[in-house]
């Protein structure tokens, strides 16, 4: 772990020492602290940055949500960790207000102190900052030339992230995710893609490659005895096209997948003011006999409406969900509320972003199935994804 510099602003004098003593032992940096938000400000002012700061919000004085506001205009504090014993609700508000103020949220700590807890937030903090010197270090983004080059060569590929059974993490099928095996750079995630792809029309050239890589290898599969069930991303721009459910279907005969193996996972905002072309080929899609998922479910304003009035036959819902389950009691009622409401509807539900196993034993006593996550697997190379499910 590379050295940190810390603030602790905390007014209860055991909680702070606790604190202190803990990130001593834990990371190595230096370590700052302070018992109201004014102490903290000097102690702010006096230093050239801080990385973190883990804020206490109720005390006498300057309390930690008028520090935290004075902190962003500061503009040497990066990321903060709330350690509070205010009601869930009004901790996740905070959060979404410490977003707001252009400062990176960490996770909540939480009362009482865990030592396990902010572990995992300080490794947070680690795993970003060194995401973004690697991307720092990459002095250009592709152009549109090199990526006209990198879908003329054949570069771009799905990698495989599996969906489980949450009991058993036994496999049940995968969701093909496009990256770039670019020969300078690496392999890139679809953020260093996907807007140049948009604005210059060629997402159509991606989905096309990915979806012939992944049927072939589902047929590959399938000859091994494994005939799982694939997932394929569409964008809104593309559900309009007026030949994409012929050559989907074209395309499955020539592999010979049946169209029941195969979802198309669409965004739920993505549809609020789709054309009728768009939802024409989601009737098509699903008369073929393919899935449909509603992607990230609960991050729009619109969701339930989109489920009344569209044909989906699966559910994945958001990430951001299981992240704050631990933390924001309301995101357990979410999760529940909609592990009902898919049973009630007839459809899959798909938990995404299960990332420790805390996670896992908790959405399974909440009666979630099938989720997909790091702490199951990756995703991977279609060589890797072979040699996972053949284990």
């Amino acid at each position: 772990m590379q050295n940190l510099n810390v603030l602790v602003l905390e007014d209860e004098p055991l909680q702070r020492l606790v604190t202190v003593t803990a990130l001593k032992k834990v990371m190595p940096g230096q370590v700052h602290e302070a018992a109201s938000g004014s102490e903290a400000l000097a102690l702010l002012e006096h230093c050239e940055r801080m990385d973190i700061a883990i804020c206490d919000l109720k005390m006498p004085g300057m309390d930690g949500l008028a520090f935290l506001r004075h902190a962003s205009q500061s503009g040497k504090l990066h990321s903060v960790i709330l350690c509070s014993q205010i009601e869930p609700i009004l901790r996740q508000t905070t959060a979404s207000m410490i977003r707001r103020l252009g400062l990176n949220f960490l996770g909540d700590l939480g009362k009482p102190f865990n030592l396990e807890r902010l572990t995992t937030l300080l490794t947070r903090y680690q795993n970003q900052r060194h995401g973004l010197v690697t991307a720092l270090k990459k002095s250009e983004l592709p152009t549109l030339a090199d990526v006209i080059r990198g879908l003329d060569n054949g570069e771009f590929e799905p990698y495989y992230q599996p969906k489980v059974a949450l009991d058993n993490a036994s496999l049940q099928g995968a969701e093909a995710l496009a990256r770039w095996n670019h020969p300078q750079l690496g392999v890139l995630p679809p953020s260093h893609f996907l807007h140049i792809m948009e604005h210059h029309s060629l997402l159509d050239r991606l989905f096309w490659q990915l979806f012939d890589q992944g049927l072939a290898l589902r047929r590959k599969l399938a000859q091994k005895g494994i005939p799982l069930s694939f997932s394929f991303n569409l964008h809104p721009s593309q559900l309009a096209s007026q030949t994409l459910t012929e050559s989907i279907a074209t395309l499955l005969v020539l592999f010979q997948v049946p169209s029941s193996s195969i979802t198309f996972e669409i965004t739920e905002t993505s549809l609020i003011s789709a054309p009728a072309s768009s939802l024409e080929n989601l009737v098509r899609l699903r008369v073929m006999g393919c899935g449909l998922a509603m992607d990230d479910f609960g991050a729009g304003y619109s969701s339930l409406d989109r489920l009344c009035e569209l044909p989906f036959s699966q559910i994945k819902l958001d990430g951001t969900f299981v992240r704050k389950m631990g933390h924001h009691p309301r995101s357990s009622a979410i999760i529940s509320y909609t592990v009902a409401l898919a049973r009630s509807l007839g459809m899959s539900l798909i938990i995404e972003g299960v990332e420790t196993r805390e996670q896992q034993e908790r959405l399974l006593e909440l009666g979630c199935d099938i989720a997909q996550g790091f702490v199951f697997a990756r995703p991977m190379p279609e060589s890797h994804f072979i040699a996972y499910c053949i284990r």
